[in-house]
């Protein structure tokens, strides 16, 4: 009897342990969406502060424009390098140094005199673009280690949640805080955001990073790999005295992981050159449906975006915690097409409570496609994951900086709708081609299953002889 019910108390012991361990790195992880949101408050919030504050400093539009640029330049170079510094360093340290620089940087411009502001501002757009980057991807990245495989999409949908309240916030209290306080006042809560998020980070223990979880293709200083795992290379991460095979981009060997991955890259980076349309139309399309208040309908469409993005995040959850399964591929197409047809919609002229609906609509198609794509990736081994994501962030920064320059001259000849459309259509077909990608390789794998199946009961007939038919029944 003791021998009977010994196992079964291990059992229990052992499930009743593991959900301790899964409520505390749960608890663990919205303590870090908490702190990520602060941040990101701090980051809607200088994106219209800062930009605010260059006009103002220097009277000219083209300052606005080269400090994006920079910005997105910055962030462009750091999707490249983030991979290698994850195989090298902890996820936790990148995270944290990222804020600490972060906040180091604004203190820098709160600081500098007159004759350096330029400077200071051309050193913030490198640091916010660059360390904004690195701890995405750190974050994204690291999730399946600190939550678990089969709680990737709830944690996906929260840091989501957390970043569209923290946007809404940011974006409406920007013109407040900047016209009541002034600049110097909402750069130092700027500053205050980023160092609450490091001391967040510092607090809790964070896995991922150094290439842990996998035993993938081994990765040296310079994030590359070899054709073999660890072929052409000593225990150090340098070329062995073998080393004469071709080397590979650790980042596109991730991409070919698996099956349509990279076309999935691409579709991201034509979404966010998508983006970038909506983003430069909506201020001149809300002009021209009332000019002497033209930021009353911008306010009013996020808002209404943030509200069907945060209501789809509550879907995923609950779905996620019903079902353990995540949204997969198709979710991620079917979303990019729903959205970029809402949001050329938007741009139609529909009566105004129309138009609210398709925001809504707009917003909750966005919440669906971050989920699905951040959690595919995830799928990754770790080896590779960070590369992945580094890469990705290289392709969102490369179309929305393409596309803010290409829509900034269009709109100068075409109407907003017809930019919108021409963009956000191109993240259409592409987004079709992925899904019919996707569908077939899923037949493709179907059909194989089937022909196993057939070729395994066939060779299990007794009138085959190949092998004893009660052998096949009986597994």
């Amino acid at each position: 009897m003791d021998n009977a019910n010994g196992p079964k108390a291990d059992e229990a012991d052992g499930g009743v342990r593991k959900d301790r361990e899964t409520a505390v790195s749960e608890r663990r992880f919205r303590f870090l969406v908490a702190g990520y949101a602060v941040s990101s408050y701090g980051t809607f919030l200088n994106m219209v502060a800062l930009n605010l504050f260059v006009y103002e400093t220097t009277g000219r539009a083209l300052a606005m424009g080269l400090f994006m640029a920079v910005r997105l330049a910055s962030g462009f170079v750091a999707g490249l390098v983030v991979g290698g510094l994850l195989a090298r360093f902890s996820a936790k340290s990148i995270m944290l140094w990222a804020n600490v620089g972060q906040g180091a940087v604004m203190l820098v411009l709160i600081l500098a005199p007159d004759g350096l502001l330029t400077g200071a501002l051309m050193a913030v757009s490198v640091v916010i673009g660059a360390c904004g980057t690195l701890f995405m991807v750190a974050l994204r990245s690291s999730i399946p280690e600190m939550v678990g495989e089969d709680r990737r999409a709830w944690a996906n949908s929260l840091s989501i949640t957390g970043r569209s309240l923290a946007m809404v916030a940011g974006f409406a209290s920007a013109g407040v805080v900047v016209s009541l306080v002034g600049y110097t006042a909402a750069f130092l809560v700027d500053m205050a955001t980023f160092v609450a998020c490091a001391v967040t980070v510092a607090l809790l223990p964070i896995a991922g990073g150094k290439g842990a979880g996998g035993s993938g293709a081994a990765k040296g200083a310079d994030g590359t790999a070899a054709d073999g795992a660890g072929a052409g290379k000593d225990a150090s991460g340098s070329p062995s005295a073998k080393g004469g095979r071709r080397r590979r981009p650790v980042a596109f060997l991730a991409l070919a992981a698996a099956p349509g991955l990279g076309l999935m890259v691409v579709l991201r980076g034509v979404d966010a050159f998508g983006s970038s349309s909506h983003n430069a139309a909506l201020p001149i399309y809300s002009t021209s449906l009332d000019a002497s208040n033209p930021a009353v309908f911008v306010s009013a469409f996020w808002c209404v975006w943030a509200l069907g993005n945060i209501g789809a995040q509550q879907v995923i959850q609950r779905y996620a915690q019903r079902t353990g399964r995540s949204v997969g591929a198709l979710g991620f197409g079917y979303g990019t097409v729903v959205m970029s047809a809402a949001f050329i919609a938007a741009f139609a002229g529909f009566p105004l409570a129309v138009t609210a609906v398709i925001a809504l609509i707009a917003g909750a198609a966005d919440g669906l496609t971050e989920v699905a794509y951040t959690s595919h990736l995830q799928t990754l081994p770790a080896t590779l994951r960070g590369h992945a994501f580094g890469l990705s962030a290289t392709f969102e920064n490369l179309g929305f900086g393409v596309g803010m320059i290409l829509v900034a001259a269009a709109l100068d000849r075409f109407s907003p709708l017809a930019v919108v459309g021409w963009s956000h259509g191109a993240a259409i077909v592409v987004a079709v081609v992925f899904l019919l990608r996707v569908a077939g390789v899923r037949r493709a794998e179907r059909a194989g299953r089937a022909g196993l199946r057939k070729e395994e009961a066939v060779e299990g007939r007794p009138d085959r002889g190949d092998r004893d038919g009660a052998e096949v029944s009986g597994g």
